[in-house]
């Protein structure tokens, strides 16, 4: 399994590279815009975080105090309704750097707290901020790069293929994407434990 893995991670190595390199310029963006006080992004990241507290299974679970409820209820929103259906769509190559690049300004906006102060501040709160964003986007990156090696192999005719005559996958590519997926779900568990139970 580990040399599968290794593999996968070189063949989707670009598709990686282009993903990380997205979620990188774009939560830099939004850093950057709510550091210096940009008024769209601090007002998009104040509805954000309400729409959030008001709608979302695992921040209401949260604010119950049943944290572990929270964290698997956040797993299984991130697996199963975002990065799953984001590596489906990377048939079409193009929505999962659309996707990545809204992301990842969310994920910088959110640098700062309610009060508009960076949260970089003080030790504590950067490092559960710093940490649970490298988590969770280090998941959501090798699930768009999945989604990448996948859409590419697809328009590439990369075959052996697998499947009804109708729509056929490449097989060399899905086998890669099962492998990154060994790595992507212990991410995205391991980031939701850390969001919700630290």
């Amino acid at each position: 399994m580990r040399v599968q893995l290794l593999a996968a991670l070189h063949r989707a190595r670009l598709s990686i590279a282009i993903m990380a390199m997205t979620y990188v310029t774009s939560v830099s963006a939004g850093i950057f815009m709510t550091h210096n006080g940009n008024q769209f992004a601090l007002s998009y990241r104040d509805s954000v975080i309400a729409r959030a507290l008001r709608a979302d299974p695992a921040s209401r679970a949260n604010k119950r105090g049943s944290h572990l409820s929270a964290a698997a209820i956040d797993f299984s929103r991130n697996l199963g309704l975002a990065a799953i259906p984001e590596t489906i769509l990377g048939l079409t190559l193009v929505p999962p750097l659309g996707i990545a690049a809204y992301r990842g300004w969310i994920g910088g906006i959110v640098s700062v707290d309610r009060s508009h102060r960076s949260r970089l501040r003080h030790t504590r709160s950067a490092v559960y901020y710093l940490v649970t964003l490298a988590l969770q986007l280090a998941a959501f990156t090798l699930a768009g790069a999945a989604a990448l090696h996948l859409g590419w192999a697809f328009l590439c005719k990369r075959g052996p293929y697998v499947g009804p005559g109708w729509f056929r996958l490449p097989r060399p590519a899905l086998v890669d994407v099962s492998a990154l997926y060994g790595l992507i779900v212990p991410l995205f568990a391991v980031g939701s434990l850390w969001e919700f139970l630290m």
